[in-house]
């Protein structure tokens, strides 16, 4: 079992206890308070606690190796896994929305304010270190399933802060219908929270251009080149978890043997094998060089050469993610 599964495995295992014993909270806090909008925020919390179990099955189906049915990997599970977390995020604002409303327009008294907003403000301190934490496991190891859940946790955290900076004001003012105003500022915020996610998820589905991830691969191509690489075209990657696969194609000098060729593509690939630490293939299709190429290639010893080098490309990720060989 890799180090970076048994990380991740941690992590949503702590989130799941974690999200378990802070939802109990809540709900005791909602008990002695009455609060319309403490109530939200528990039953936020469910909806916390039922993604990370989703997102712990992600990941660990995530982990599976490829096989004859998935020669590419499971790895996208772990992106329907937070399209799943979004919608249920979506889903808990409607309840949040519909009790603020009610209780908007039947405020009730809210007994012991006072202890309970303190006790609110304890559990988003721990929230607010479990978000943090599962966002920081997730970047390290490029797992969207775990910055999601991070998140939402810290979705939650902003919900609880508004909850208590609320609440601390019904309690100095009296104003009791305060109680479902918050509630229903609390299911904005969640609604936004939940849109961005499925957004996201969405993208990376639909294997969406990653700019920064493309900008990345072509500094580390351009930073590598040699004279006999002549051009680089139609760069492609996409992320399957934290596995990334990329495409290109490689101009090469229409004279050099088909066994050297294949050393110059293999020399690519170990390239970006290593730079990805070995999360990574390539895919590089060898294209022949033509004549319109003579103009930027370095080759100096060119018996097929018909214009002398006057011009070079700068391989950043607008030229060699172009269609077209210049």
């Amino acid at each position: 079992m890799e180090k970076e599964f048994k990380v991740r495995l941690a992590a949503v295992i702590s989130s799941i206890l974690i999200s378990t014993l802070i939802m109990g909270f809540k709900f005791y806090v909602y008990k002695i308070t009455n609060s319309s909008a403490i109530l939200s925020d528990a039953l936020e919390s469910i909806i916390n606690i039922v993604a990370s179990i989703f997102a712990l099955g992600s990941i660990i189906l995530a982990a599976k190796p490829a096989d004859k049915s998935h020669p590419y990997g499971h790895g996208k599970i772990e992106y329907f896994s937070a399209g799943f977390e979004g919608a249920l995020i979506v889903l808990a604002s409607i309840g949040i929305f519909k009790i603020g409303w009610e209780r908007i327009f039947t405020p009730q008294v809210l007994p012991n304010l006072s202890e309970g907003t303190l006790l609110l403000l304890l559990a988003s301190v721990v929230n607010l270190i479990l978000g943090l934490a599962l966002i920081y496991v997730g970047k390290k190891t490029n797992s969207l399933t775990l910055i999601a859940d991070g998140k939402h946790v810290l979705t939650d955290v902003y919900t609880s802060g508004g909850v208590v900076l609320g609440l601390f004001v019904v309690n100095i003012t009296g104003w009791n219908k305060g109680d479902g105003v918050i509630a229903c500022i609390v299911g904005l915020n969640i609604v936004i929270t939940g849109v961005l996610l499925i957004r996201q998820s969405f993208s990376r589905l639909m294997d969406a251009s990653d700019p920064e991830l493309l900008e990345t691969i072509s500094e580390l191509l351009f930073k590598n080149k040699k004279d006999l690489w002549i051009h680089v075209h139609e760069l492609r990657a996409w992320q399957s978890g934290n596995f990334l696969h990329i495409d290109l194609h490689l101009i090469l000098p229409r004279d050099l043997p088909l066994e050297l060729a294949h050393k110059e593509s293999e020399e690519i690939e170990k390239i970006l094998f290593s730079n990805f630490a070995g999360k990574a293939s390539a895919l590089i299709h060898l294209d022949p060089c033509i004549d319109q190429d003579c103009p930027i290639c370095k080759k100096h010893i060119c018996k097929l050469r018909t214009t002398d080098l006057n011009s070079e490309i700068i391989w950043n990720q607008e030229a060699l993610t172009s269609y077209g060989k210049i």
